[in-house]
């Protein structure tokens, strides 16, 4: 009967002094100076995250390696998010890749061969948001 008492004694004494540690914790961090400056910049760089539609990460199309670099990344990380089954990221990254191919028809037909028809249909829609004349592609008929 003893050692049940004791150890919920200890268990509410370990709980205790974990919610003060939070507490302390959490008071020290709010009174850093930089706290408040750091936080108003994380929630700027979410929200152009979620406004841009990606092509803002663009690189310098001058500089070849630069975009070839880019180019395979994005084709890479779309490839696995598809894979995973995250359709709308997957879609994303691939129309990244397209934006700064250089044979944007070719990969848009190897596209069309390699993907499910919903998918391909949802790198088509994506695709105006690019511009047009920047890229000089036409669509390709489904």
């Amino acid at each position: 009967m003893m050692g049940g008492k004791s150890s919920t004694i200890a268990a509410g004494v370990c709980g205790a002094l974990f919610v003060g540690y939070c507490i302390y914790f959490d008071r020290k961090r709010r009174s850093d100076p930089n706290f408040k400056n750091r936080l108003r910049e994380r929630r700027r760089n979410q929200a152009a995250a979620k406004q841009g539609t990606g092509l803002s990460k663009l690189p310098d199309l001058k500089d070849a390696e630069a975009v070839q670099k880019f180019f395979l990344e994005e084709i890479q990380l779309g490839e696995e998010l598809l894979a995973q089954g995250d359709y709308e990221n997957g879609v994303e990254h691939l129309t990244n890749a397209i934006a700064v191919c250089g044979q944007p028809q070719q990969l848009l037909q190897v596209l069309q061969q390699t993907l499910p028809p919903p998918v391909f249909q949802m790198l088509l829609t994506k695709l105006p948001t690019i511009s047009q004349v920047q890229l000089n592609i036409s669509l390709p008929q489904p």
